[in-house]
């Protein structure tokens, strides 16, 4: 959108997925990358082809617990990401049993575990933590979802409140112009964040799928429903972290 065919088309700002949500809430934008929780909440349609989803591990959403899972009751979660906080509940509900307490704390795994049973970090806050190295339990939330139902887990699309068609090709052709030019865009980015050049990559790549299709929208519909039966009235009243 910044340097291929695409640019002048829209008028761009940058914002977390949940400040974009706030943002079409309060008519500060038309469209927006929003976590799919709020899409359904607000009632807003969405652009088909693009998003932001897995068809396996995530990497960067990842629920550390220093308790076994089936004994948490309290979860400090890092409110960026909304979709993420309303999967949490899911997994643990439908795999484990429990439906523990969220709350709302910075990114930073050593209070959160100070204070909560476990801890959920996502984006970049996920990728600099090494599960293997930890000496607590880890889940990939991306893979779980993806394990327990057989389908790919969709987090943000592209949405708002105008949906109007002629805009759909920009959005395809935006993620083709990127994918074209993912070596650059590793290299920058791995440099401006401090990551190593080989997990840019290999996340970019491997992890996060940006281009939807059938079975994308499938588990996309699913975890919509899931997210009403654990938590039925939160797509009514907007009580998210």
């Amino acid at each position: 959108m910044m340097h291929g065919d695409q640019r002048g088309i829209f008028d761009l700002s940058f914002a977390l997925p949940s400040e974009c949500a706030d943002q079409l809430a309060n008519g500060q934008a038309d469209i927006g990358i929003l976590p799919v929780i709020e899409m359904a909440r607000q009632k807003l349609e969405y652009f088909r082809g693009t998003g932001i989803a897995c068809h396996g591990p995530v990497r960067s959403i990842l629920l550390i617990s220093k308790v076994p899972f089936r004994e948490i009751r309290t979860v400090a979660a890092d409110s960026g990401s909304r979709t993420s906080v309303v999967l949490t509940r899911v997994i643990l509900g439908e795999k484990f049993g429990v439906q523990p307490k969220l709350i709302a704390r910075p990114a930073d795994l050593s209070p959160m575990l100070g204070e909560a049973d476990a801890a959920l970090l996502i984006g970049d806050a996920a990728l600099r933590v090494d599960p293997l190295k930890l000496p607590f339990e880890t889940l990939d939330l991306g893979g779980e979802w993806v394990a327990l139902t057989g389908l790919p887990m969709v987090f943000a699309v592209w949405s708002g409140s105008v949906c109007d068609p002629r805009f759909s090709p920009a959005f395809i052709d935006s993620w083709e112009f990127g994918m074209s030019r993912i070596e650059e865009i590793v290299a920058s980015e791995s440099a401006a964040r401090g990551f190593d050049a080989a997990l840019v990559r290999k996340y970019l790549t491997e992890h996060i799928v940006f281009r939807l299709g059938p079975k994308d929208y499938e588990g996309l519909d699913l975890f919509l429903q899931q997210a009403s039966r654990f938590e039925p009235e939160l797509l009514k009243s907007g009580v998210l972290l």
